[in-house]
């Protein structure tokens, strides 16, 4: 797959992006979500097993990340890609992740959750703007 194009490769340093995936109704949930992203386009998001966004992913891999310029929202990615979800049992790539946001994501955690590492793999572009 092609790396994100350089018009639009500067989105993924934006602070929040869109995560879309299917719902057990058939309907999209889409959600605002904190990510790192690599310079190939690989997307990394840490979620809450106890989120729907995890077993929607579990079920659907199918998901779409949205991107839009905070400063021209006609200015937008779209990463459409396949979900690969890993344990994130000791928070290693949560803390990498909260360093980002200046968060500690455990104290959003209640007792007894844990963390998945979802890399979403892309497999189209879509830029506009």
């Amino acid at each position: 797959m092609a790396a994100v194009p350089a018009s639009h490769r500067d989105l993924l340093q934006t602070d929040v992006a869109t995560l879309a995936t299917n719902g057990p109704d058939g309907y999209p949930q889409v959600t605002a979500t904190w990510f790192l992203a690599d310079d190939e386009g690989a997307v990394r998001l840490s979620l809450s097993t106890t989120r729907q966004k995890v077993r929607n992913l579990q079920k659907h891999p199918q998901a779409t990340l949205f991107l839009l310029d905070p400063t021209n929202p006609y200015r937008t990615l779209e990463i459409r890609g396949r979900a690969e979800i890993q344990p994130d049992p000791d928070y290693q790539f949560a803390d990498k992740l909260g360093q980002k946001y200046h968060a500690d994501l455990r104290q959003n955690d209640k007792p007894g959750t844990s963390r998945v590492v979802v890399t979403l793999h892309p497999v189209k572009y879509n830029t506009y703007g």
